[in-house]
């Protein structure tokens, strides 16, 4: 199976009519999320395909798909506190992917169990930075 290492970078400028006009779209986690669950296909197909590694295929894709449908529903929120809490579900879903990753190494490969990892560590290190400031920006504005 061929299983490709492709960039962010490459990614993006591929073509992403269906979601470049929400205005979710401007969250780089959101990018980085979908990509992040585009460039998994292969790897859950490979996964599946053993009978030790198909429970994680099942789990790895459900958390992956968490990451950006958590962002983009917290997104849409008007409250902070929902924003908030939705946000924090997308970062225990990317850990979440992390760990199944990682349980996947024996068939992924280090090469591509690395490349997977290092786009949800951004994630990861994003929204520890969102999730504070968003709490912080509406301290005292939800009741």
């Amino acid at each position: 199976m061929d299983i490709r290492l492709p960039s962010l970078e490459q990614w993006l400028a591929g073509p992403r009519a269906d979601v470049r006009g929400d205005p979710v779209w401007r969250l780089p986690a959101y990018q980085n999320a979908l990509f992040a669950a585009d460039v998994a296909w292969p790897d859950v197909l490979l996964l599946s395909k053993h009978p030790v590694t198909a429970p994680i295929a099942g789990q790895l894709y459900r958390a992956l798909g968490s990451v950006g449908a958590n962002l983009s529903e917290g997104y849409s929120r008007s409250s902070g506190r929902d924003r908030v809490r939705l946000y924090e579900y997308s970062l225990g879903s990317a850990r979440e992917s992390v760990v199944w990753y990682r349980l996947g190494l024996p068939l992924l490969g280090h090469e591509i169990v690395q490349h997977r990892q290092d786009t949800l560590e951004r994630i990861i290190r994003m929204l520890l930075i969102t999730i504070p400031r968003e709490r912080h920006r509406n301290l005292g504005r939800d009741s």
